[in-house]
């Protein structure tokens, strides 16, 4: 009787799991709970710069453990691994590198923002390496199931991190948006790859790529509803048009470092997830997708482009110049080519440094509470900090797509891409839309290299308009309000000029590591953009290594 019940036991079959294929991940994710357990039981000892010691270090071993990953990569060839979930290629430990990276300036740049608002805690830092994980596991994952994952471990932590500074009303809002359309968001995707499976049957991506290419789906009203929702679900996660009406606000309400997080290591992952599903899975089917990315591309060029002009705080112009460089990347999307792949590839890469060094000056100048993100209050800067300004000016330029910067080459890879495709009619609108970008980038580098008036002599373009949210553009988030029985154009004026009297004088404290992450973007930008060959070989190198 015991040997009869002993077979029929049910065999739980677990698969083998090659630990290097996803080693990264596990540094920044075991990183993250060592510290959050520690720091609860060791409070007192535990503060904000233990956490930023903490996390370099484990931003810093986990590019260690990328690089040998690509090694290994490079030797051996790609490969799947946890049975079929994951990816263990060339595109993946591209996508492990950038976000090791990004952790580790953004825990640079945090420390000497919580220590300036007296937030004291290592919370920040392991909200951070939890989100940079599910970046992590969106360009590992080889099934959409393991994406969504990926994608929730991502936004629920940068939904905390939106609401980080809890003595901004600002901030709380910002999260509560953030949340509620991430939510919503998230269901979408859900929907799409329910409607995937069922129109393939699985969702593995390798798989559904085979299945699609050796049927023909006479009936395809599901899968093309799927590859819609899923889209939708991209689509906000990267904030294109016209799912980006979080993004202005989510970033002006934000911490300046954790704007600067979002921008660079939400884009990272979606972008990455987007370009292995539909570039690895749907090749096939580009017909019906091809038309949808190219609205999406011509939308978010002209829009981010546009609006931006009109801005007067920073973050909300930085939020729209985002939207214009989402644009971008999705031109090499768009293409489905190899060439495309590689371009948006570099083109990510290359942001991360330029964004997140822009959001370090951002968060330097704000001030304690960033009330000072108006354009106003970088008059002058120059003068009481050239170094600082001379920095902010090169990362500009830089997204601008100004020769000898790795902007203009990321922009002229994916419009060369685009072109290869016979996209002519997109790439001439992405050259429109930079040439407008790049006016809005040189109007905030001359405000910081133009002398300051006396109190009240603000420039009429630059103090706004009455009209509702111009006004409040004008002074930011943290402005004081005047009296209600004041007109409203001495509003304006009173609540400004002060500020930019405030600004003009005396330089503005930068802390030592927030130099560190300013200087070693603004040396990439400008390095890797007079020789660029390394890091164009590296995406190449990404690209064909990506799993197929």
């Amino acid at each position: 009787m015991t040997g009869l019940v002993a077979s029929a036991a049910p065999t739980i079959h677990v698969p083998h799991v090659d630990y290097l294929s996803i080693l990264p991940m596990l540094i920044m994710l075991g990183g993250a709970i060592g510290l959050m357990v520690v720091s609860s039981l060791l409070k007192r000892i535990m503060d904000a710069r233990s956490g930023t010691i903490v996390a370099v270090t484990v931003s810093a071993a986990a590019l260690v453990a990328a690089l040998v990953q690509w090694d290994h990569v490079a030797t051996h060839g790609p490969s799947v691994t946890i049975a079929g979930a994951i990816a263990f290629d060339g595109f993946d430990v591209f996508i492990q590198i950038a976000v090791s990276i990004a952790m580790l300036l953004t825990a640079l740049v945090g420390d000497g923002y919580l220590r300036r608002e007296g937030i004291d805690g290592p919370e920040f830092h392991v909200l951070a390496m939890v989100s940079a994980s599910g970046a992590m596991m969106m360009g590992a994952a080889n099934d959409l199931i393991v994406i969504f994952l990926g994608l929730e471990i991502l936004s629920i932590a940068l939904y905390v991190l939106a609401a980080f500074n809890h003595r901004r009303a600002e901030s709380g809002e910002a999260a509560l948006k953030y949340f509620v359309l991430g939510g919503f968001s998230s269901a979408v995707f859900v929907y799409g790859i329910a409607l995937t499976y069922g129109a393939t049957g699985t969702t593995n991506l390798v798989q559904i790529a085979d299945y699609l290419s050796r049927n023909v789906i006479v009936h395809n009203g599901v899968l093309l509803g799927g590859l819609a929702l899923l889209l939708v679900g991209f689509g906000f996660k990267i904030a294109a048009v016209p799912f980006h009406m979080w993004s202005p606000d989510v970033y002006e309400g934000s911490p300046s470092p954790v704007a600067g997080f979002m921008a660079a290591v939400a884009k990272v992952g979606a972008f990455a997830a987007l370009l292995r599903v539909f570039v690895t899975s749907f090749p096939t089917v580009r017909a019906d997708w091809q038309p949808v990315i190219w609205a999406l591309a011509c939308l978010s060029l002209v829009l981010g482009a546009v609006v931006a002009l009109t801005q007067r705080d920073v973050k909300r112009m930085m939020a729209y110049s985002s939207i214009n460089h989402v644009g971008f990347i999705l031109l090499g999307v768009e293409a489905c080519s190899a060439r495309g792949v590689s371009a948006s590839l570099y083109y990510v890469f290359t942001y991360l440094f330029m964004v997140i060094g822009t959001f370090a000056v951002i968060t330097v100048v704000a001030g304690r509470g960033d009330t000072r993100s108006s354009i106003t209050d970088y008059r002058g800067l120059a003068k009481r900090q050239p170094l600082l300004a001379l920095s902010f000016a090169v990362l500009l330029l830089g997204q601008a797509g100004a020769p000898f910067t790795t902007g203009f080459l990321a922009k002229l890879g994916v419009i060369e891409a685009s072109v290869a495709d016979q996209g002519y009619s997109l790439a001439v609108i992405a050259m429109l839309s930079g040439a407008v970008a790049a006016f809005f980038y040189l109007r905030l580098a001359v405000t910081m290299f133009s002398p300051v008036g006396p109190v009240g002599d603000i420039p009429d373009d630059e103090a706004g308009t009455t009209n509702g949210p111009d006004a409040a553009d004008t002074y930011g988030s943290g402005a004081r309000s005047a009296p209600d029985d004041q007109p409203a154009s001495i509003q304006v004026l009173t609540d400004a000029a002060p500020e930019a009297d405030v600004a003009a004088h005396g330089p503005v404290p930068v802390p030592a590591l927030t130099k560190v992450a300013i200087g070693t973007c603004v040396a990439f930008t400008v390095v890797f953009g007079v020789i660029p060959g390394p890091i164009l070989n590296f995406a190449h190198q990404a690209t064909l290594l990506l799993l197929r």
